[in-house]
């Protein structure tokens, strides 16, 4: 069984690769990797990314929120022990599409990256 927090944040993730109305095959590829290594069938997957606005996304209204919920996105991307290349770019556009620079979604990945010893 799915982690309910992490398949909402998983849905996040879905939501947010749409936001642009379409979902690239980097970031679709992305999302499989982190659908597989989080137990999520494949069917459902199908499914999630067929209406991926079908998930209504909030987005923080502090940077202090859009923080965590890009540490959020780096913990599920861990799950597997790796941080693929692509996994990373993902989480880069969802934090250009959560206000922040692509030098300040480097730091953050960063920083999150050395507190868990990476």
């Amino acid at each position: 069984m799915v982690d309910p927090v992490k398949l909402e944040h998983f849905r996040n993730l879905i939501s947010v690769a749409a936001a642009d109305g379409k979902i690239a095959e980097s970031e679709r590829h992305s999302l499989l990797r982190i659908a597989t290594t989080l137990t999520i069938p494949t069917e459902r997957l199908e499914i999630m990314l067929a209406h991926p606005h079908a998930y209504f996304y909030l987005v923080p209204q502090n940077t202090q929120d859009k923080e965590k919920q890009l540490a959020d996105m780096i913990d599920i991307a861990l799950v597997d022990g790796e941080f693929a290349r692509s996994e990373k770019e993902l989480i880069k556009t969802v934090a250009q599409k959560l206000g922040f620079t692509l030098l300040e979604a480097e730091r953050i990945i960063e920083i999150q990256l050395r507190d868990r010893n990476l």
